[in-house]
């Protein structure tokens, strides 16, 4: 029963939306589609402005429109960080 529930919580995790406001650069780089130069992109662009919309990730370059619809169902928008 311990090991399904782990299993269970593991999995959750697995399918859990990162958010762009809060990620670190590692985590935003375990959704498909953003490796290492992405995610340092998204990490920079939010120390200048927090994300509003998960939409606001076509202004980075590189990214664009339909790269967002694709991370969409991936990343959230949280709370903006305390400065």
């Amino acid at each position: 029963m311990r090991l399904l529930f782990a299993t269970l919580l593991c999995a959750a995790s697995l399918f859990a939306a990162v958010d762009l406001n809060n990620a670190t650069a590692k985590e935003l780089q375990s959704v498909k589609g953003i490796g290492e130069k992405k995610a340092a992109q998204i990490v920079a662009y939010r120390k200048k402005t927090c994300f509003q919309s998960v939409d606001e990730l076509a202004n980075i370059k590189g990214i664009g429109k339909k790269m967002t619809e694709r991370l969409k169902p991936f990343v959230k928008v949280g709370p903006c960080p305390k400065r």
